[in-house]
């Protein structure tokens, strides 16, 4: 009973950040969804392609339930699923991501917790696992890449938050006395510690 109740809850929050870091591309330009916006050449709609890859090799290659999706070897990683191409579309990447869900899905609803799992990448003594320790590992990464993916958006236009129907309308003049506020404090911090 306990082991359905965790697998329940566990994989209604995957659902959850699923569904946020895909509403971060909402409305956006294909230039805004695709640019580099960090030093590192982050970007929205790589950072979905990149979920959709993780969530494909741990819900599928782990548990020898290999994904219908083409994927590289995971020994040729080499970054490319961390950005789109000019030939990839949004919906195309979006299309990858939410087929990985329907493989997913089967994966974690068909298999108990404690069924066996084999992360070949992962280090000895390290790589023989169970499905409950891949959900918490899968909704770690998607948890940091939403909250990735929120701060990106609001650097953007300054939309926040996890879902659509929690936005608030966006105040200019009370966020920018809030980070004013913060600001100070910054300030007289620094001066007080110099």
């Amino acid at each position: 009973m306990i082991d359905e109740f965790a697998k329940d809850n566990l994989h209604g929050r995957l659902r959850r950040d699923r569904e946020a870091l895909l509403w971060k591309l909402d409305g956006l330009s294909e230039y805004d969804a695709r640019r580099p916006l960090t030093a590192t050449g982050t970007n929205l709609l790589g950072l979905v392609k990149h979920v959709a890859t993780v969530e494909a090799r741990y819900f599928g290659e782990v548990f020898d339930r290999p994904s219908p999706e083409p994927l590289s070897r995971w020994q040729d990683h080499d970054g490319s699923d961390q950005w789109a191409t000019e030939d990839e579309t949004r919906d195309q990447i979006i299309g990858f991501y939410r087929r990985t869900w329907e493989h997913s899905d089967a994966t974690i609803n068909e298999l108990p917790l404690d069924a066996p799992g084999h992360v070949p990448w992962w280090p000895e003594p390290c790589p023989n696992t169970n499905l409950f320790a891949i959900m918490v590992h899968v909704i770690g990464e998607s948890n940091r890449h939403a909250g990735h993916a929120d701060i990106l958006r609001e650097g953007l236009d300054g939309r926040t938050g996890m879902r659509a129907e929690h936005e608030q309308p966006i105040d200019e003049e009370a966020r920018a006395a809030y980070c004013a506020k913060i600001e100070q404090a910054a300030r007289s911090a620094a001066s007080i510690k110099a």
